[in-house]
């Protein structure tokens, strides 16, 4: 799994200050409304992924590179509505972004008896020991993130290591769901690293 965010070398004092005042609104409901629609979808496509891997050990291309566009998507307006970059970003699963991207090769095998395990026991072994960690980790995304607004306004810039820690939280819960969601068999890395 690779997710870049890419660090932008000046940020918009505009954009920082119209997301501010406005996202919730001209960001926000539109794209978490939609995501919503098209999430039960996904759900429904989850479910039945999890028999047809279950049963064939494979997961079907179409609905892999549905369910990546649809992680990309909402990746795309969590990113703006978290600063990360500018711009408006792109709707619905085959939308695309220069600076926002999730790539994930499709595995040619996944584990049957991993898809049972994640499914009984995945929020013990995984979401236990995950959640804990990312716990203290979002808090710490939230004051960086605070005081990156300061940043971005004052000076035009957003902290890049600042960035990249925060960048890093995303990417560590993007894993955490990947694996449960039986894309990769690998188990996350207790890491926001590439």
């Amino acid at each position: 799994m690779k997710l870049s965010i890419t660090h932008q070398d000046k940020y918009s004092r505009g954009e920082l200050i119209l997301r501010t005042l406005f996202g919730a609104i001209y960001i926000g409901v539109p794209h978490f409304f939609l995501l919503g629609i098209v999430g039960i979808w996904s759900a429904i496509l989850s479910f039945i992924t999890f028999w047809i891997v279950l049963f064939t050990g494979k997961f079907p291309e179409n609905i892999f590179n549905f369910q990546i566009g649809f992680h990309n998507w909402a990746l795309r307006a969590q990113a703006v509505l978290a600063n990360l970059v500018d711009g408006y970003p792109a709707f619905f699963p085959k939308g695309t972004s220069d600076v926002v991207k999730l790539e994930v090769p499709r595995p040619d095998k996944v584990s049957r008896g991993l898809v049972i395990l994640r499914l009984l026991f995945g929020a013990i072994y995984v979401g236990i020991p995950h959640g804990f960690c990312l716990f203290f980790r979002l808090i710490a995304t939230g004051v960086l993130g605070f005081l990156a607004w300061f940043a971005i306004l004052f000076a035009g810039t957003y902290p890049a290591r600042w960035h990249a820690f925060n960048v890093g939280t995303y990417r560590w819960s993007t894993r955490i769901n990947l694996y449960l969601g039986y894309f990769t068999d690998e188990y996350p890395k207790f890491s926001g690293k590439e």
